[in-house]
């Protein structure tokens, strides 16, 4: 195994314990970018030297004795919709070109306390939102690698980086994660903090981590999860013990609810007889559940929301240049002016409604299963792919997870989703983890 091949646990260990230099570790993940870079295209912005100042800055500090973050020397990938005061950020977009802010995102700034190496900006879609950026999937140029959230997701497929962030509006994380053939983790709405983050819709934006596996996704979360009085959805807590939670065993084995979703008929051959393999592996530790039929207008209600923020949101852009944005986006733009206060507002009174609906499920299963995506990566750049699998469970502010445990007929990775209830993210990462160990087996 190649350093750039170790995972975030591991090689936050073994910098730790003087095994191996941060130096080392990103001077290894910068050979790798420029091996593949020229054909995966996953970052808008690198600056080596800095990278390595950084890297031996972090040595330095394990030299001298000082005390070292849980993230001490390890390079993290950051979506270009963060700011960061030491580097451009520009959100995918030509309205943003040159654009260098004064100082960091909050989750940045935890990263760095945290002790990690900000190897550069990720590619991100155009605003974060549909219209595709440069970045192509690393199992094969030719298939999108989702979007928005794709330089991240590709970055730690590809081996250039252990961990990366982004963000997730509809199906951002999740959808990207699954194309890509890595861990991507959607916390509960409201865990981390959204200050200094593109804003496209408060109350659905939630930042996400890519990771290869559930417990370097723990690693890199659980850092994040201080609460930030700047950030409105952000309530005073504790961190979630995410790492010592998601790395312990059930006391059980988990039971888990296979939910198919109003969206099932958008599943291809591929998915649905790699969920019925999936669930006669499975047997006796998973139920099909049926959701209410009110369920079938979550999509409607999350477009409102949704198109409506972006309409408020991206005012200012649009202003600056309508010529300069996708078609794709001021269609959603124009169809959010349309949108009533009374259908906005009942949008987001059901959010509550839908989530109050999941208690009994969650009260007898640890987890929901459902598909990350239709299928697998789609061939051809134009797109990023269909988020209707994540659409609901964003809507509600559930946290889901996409592992890499399926494949399409044409050899391309497919996740699986597991969500779990509002708030009870380390327990859902711990059942996420007996599955992908079970599955393995």
């Amino acid at each position: 195994m190649t350093l750039n091949q170790m995972t975030a646990t591991q090689a936050a260990a073994a910098i730790g314990n003087g095994e191996l230099t941060s130096e080392e570790l990103v001077r290894a993940c910068l050979a790798r970018i420029d091996e593949v870079e020229a054909t995966v295209r996953a970052w808008t912005y690198l600056d080596p030297d800095h990278a390595i100042r950084q890297a031996r800055l972090a040595d330095l500090a394990r030299k001298e004795g000082r005390a070292l973050g849980p993230l001490h020397g390890v390079p993290v990938g950051i979506k270009d919709i963060f700011d960061t005061e030491d580097m451009p950020t520009e959100d995918g977009t030509q309205l943003h070109a040159g654009r260098r802010p004064l100082e960091d995102s909050a989750v940045v700034a935890l990263l760095r306390e945290a002790g990690a190496v900000i190897m550069g900006k990720t590619v991100t879609t155009e605003l974060a939102v549909y219209s595709p950026g440069k970045t192509r999937n690393p199992h094969n140029p030719e298939h999108t690698p989702g979007g928005s959230s794709s330089g991240s997701a590709a970055a730690v497929a590809a081996h250039m980086v252990p961990l990366a962030v982004g963000s997730q509006t509809n199906g951002s994380v999740i959808r990207p994660a699954s194309f890509c053939g890595v861990v991507g983790y959607k916390p509960s709405h409201g865990l981390i903090s959204r200050h200094r983050v593109l804003r496209q819709s408060p109350p659905l934006d939630t930042i996400g981590v890519f990771a290869r596996t559930v417990e370097d996704a723990a690693l890199l979360a659980e850092p994040l999860m201080a609460h930030d009085a700047r950030d409105p959805a952000m309530r005073p807590s504790a961190r979630p013990t995410l790492v010592a939670t998601a790395g312990s065993e059930p006391p059980v084995d988990p039971d888990i609810a296979f939910v198919k979703s109003p969206v099932w008929d958008k599943a291809d051959d591929d998915t649905r007889e790699a969920f019925e393999e999936l669930s006669a592996h499975l047997g006796e530790r998973i139920r099909e559940v049926d959701l209410p039929d009110v369920f079938a207008r979550a999509h409607e209600w999350h477009r409102a929301i949704m198109e409506a923020d972006l309409a408020k949101n991206f005012r200012i852009d649009e202003d600056k240049g309508r010529d300069r944005i996708s078609p794709v986006l001021l269609e959603m733009m124009d169809r959010g002016k349309t949108v009533t206060a009374v259908a906005y507002n009942e949008a987001l009174e059901n959010i509550s409604v839908l989530e109050g609906l999941l208690e009994p499920i969650f009260k007898q299963f640890d987890a929901i299963l459902t598909p990350a995506t239709i299928g697998s990566a789609p061939k051809g750049l134009e797109s990023t792919g269909s988020p209707v699998f994540c659409t609901l469970w964003t809507y509600c502010g559930l946290p889901a997870v996409s592992l890499p445990l399926l494949s399409g007929s044409n050899g391309m990775p497919m996740g699986v989703q597991l969500v779990g209830p509002r708030g009870d993210d380390a327990r859902l990462l711990r059942t996420a983890r007996w599955l992908a160990e079970s599955l393995g087996d």
